[in-house]
């Protein structure tokens, strides 16, 4: 049994069971995602979680520009080229040189934000008081310790994917938010906000350590080794670079954000819990079919007949199976936003007037949804490209028209919900107009079947309309039924109504000989 359960963990996996893996894994890993932001709302008040969210950015602006770029755009699909066309000796190598020059980037990148730390906090929430920035550096220094064990977490993640082998890397991020979630419900009540920061330290490294048998397994040890000479280092470093720069902007929008949601009382940990919620359908259904295909498109050549109409299956088949279950997913959160917020986040500390801000940010977030799960498959087709250029690009003008509008539109709210909710409006714009760059350029590159593609668009959203009704009443009699200010009734809507909703859809797509379920 035990044998059995070692290999389930290193087993090399399809594009179908991968998918099916990330989807349950991801899937779990928001739900405690979900509870996890509850018990934060719960037992730590809503300034104070201004200041952990603060105190979060400037690491992870580290960490996404430096690591995360190089992993997704450049290390996957150059190690993949390498494993096929040199074979094991030479991709081993090369992991070891790219996350050796990885780990040194980071670590020193680091060092150099624990003196600055100060300076850069006084630019990111100008709106703090002294005392609570001071707390806030505090924090942030604490948080630095993570993104060390972070980034050979996801080099060694970059090698399973690369490897098909997916449920190791997949169960991390469960084991990362139990860690946050048995922090808080131990140690919040006496530690505070530090029960927290505690928790995602513990996390990180056990982000790491689960993934260390699997990687093992595939023949990789751990070894320094400083190569730069090494042409694969060198395609990395060429390739990651406009990423780096695209994910930069990115880290750049979020800086913004914090700093323009600061002005707002508790804006920051509002912002930040509507956006948790709203990523849930975009990172089941987005991240987990794109991260699925995507070692799949990277091992493909255009150059060659047959493996051109191989990528192009590939790719439309993920495309269509992410419209199938997003679309619907989107519509679920736009009807039930606020039970879904008053559920989730409305107890101890998160007053109501957090609640009713929270659930119109997330409103407002939900326009975005369906393009937030397109844009990963998008982008990542372009990786397997090797062009990361114009995933740049696009992100780049996108964040730019998030950012003005966000600054316009929050400088006019004279509140939290509108200052807030405002902001994720603009987030919204820029995700669609990042979509529609990358559509129209990948389009040119592949010639895909747009056609086709609008009619299925076309039926998913008759179907999802359809679910909506139902959805809708099913809400309507079970609110006039009961008294849905008590949480067991309110979760009783929500699981009803959803149900309801889920059961219609999925009933209509078999009616109708779907492929995404009939298959």
């Amino acid at each position: 049994m035990f044998s059995s359960i070692k290999n389930f963990f290193v087993k090399e996996n399809s594009v179908r069971g991968a998918s099916l893996i990330l989807i349950v894994t991801l899937a779990l890993s928001n739900i405690l995602g979900v509870f996890r932001d509850h018990f934060l709302a719960q037992k730590i008040p809503t300034d104070r979680l201004d200041m952990y969210f603060a105190a979060f950015r400037i690491p992870d602006f580290v960490f996404n520009v430096l690591i995360l770029g190089s992993i997704a755009a450049a290390f996957v699909p150059v190690y993949s080229g390498v494993l096929k066309e040199k074979g094991e000796k030479a991709a081993i190598r090369l992991a070891q040189a790219s996350m050796t020059m990885g780990v040194l980037a980071v670590s020193i990148g680091l060092i150099i934000l624990f003196f600055l730390m100060p300076y850069l906090m006084d630019l990111l929430v100008p709106s703090f008081d002294l005392v609570k920035r001071t707390e806030t550096v505090t924090l942030a220094r604490w948080l630095l310790i993570s993104p060390f064990f972070f980034t050979i977490s996801y080099y060694v993640g970059g090698l399973l994917n690369s490897h098909k082998r997916f449920f190791a890397y997949s169960i991390a991020p469960l084991i990362y938010n139990l860690s946050i979630i048995v922090s808080v419900l131990l140690f919040a009540d006496r530690l505070g906000v530090q029960a927290a920061v505690y928790g995602v330290i513990i996390g990180a490294i056990l982000h790491l350590m689960i993934q260390i048998p699997a990687v093992l397994r595939i023949g990789f040890r751990f070894k320094v080794i400083i190569d730069l000479k090494n042409e694969g280092v060198r395609r990395i470093l060429r390739l990651m670079g406009p990423r780096a720069i695209g994910l930069g902007a990115n880290q750049i929008l979020l800086v913004f954000f914090t700093s323009f949601a600061s002005a707002f009382p508790g804006g920051i940990a509002i912002y930040n819990f509507a956006d948790n919620v709203q990523t849930v359908p975009s990172v089941i259904f987005g991240n987990s079919f794109a991260l699925a295909v995507f070692p799949t498109l990277a091992g493909l050549s255009l150059k060659v007949p047959d493996e051109k109409t191989k990528f192009l299956h590939f790719f439309n088949k993920s495309l269509r199976a992410i419209l199938f279950f997003i679309i619907p997913a989107t519509g679920l959160i736009i009807i039930l936003r606020a039970q879904i917020i008053r559920i989730i986040l409305g107890y101890g500390f998160f007053g109501w007037s957090d609640t009713k801000a929270a659930a119109a940010t997330l409103g407002l977030f939900a326009i975005s949804i369906v393009a937030q799960g397109l844009i990963p498959l998008f982008a990542r087709t372009f990786y397997a490209l090797h062009d990361t250029k114009t995933p740049m690009y696009a992100s780049i003008v996108s964040i730019v028209v998030s950012i003005l509008l966000g600054f316009f539109l929050s400088r006019s709210a004279i509140e939290t919900a509108s200052g807030v909710s405002s902001l994720a409006f603009a987030f919204s714009i820029g995700s669609w107009l990042n979509l529609f760059i990358l559509a129209i350029c990948l389009n040119k590159k592949l010639k895909y079947s747009t056609e086709e593609i609008f009619s299925f668009l076309i039926n998913v959203i008759a179907l999802t309309a359809i679910m909506l009704l139902v959805v809708q009443a099913v809400k309507m009699i079970v609110g006039g039924l009961f008294d849905i200010d008590y949480v067991v009734y309110l979760a009783l809507q929500i699981v009803l109504a959803s149900l309801a909703g889920v059961i219609s859809y999925l009933g209509l797509a078999w009616l109708f000989k779907f492929d995404e379920v009939r298959r």
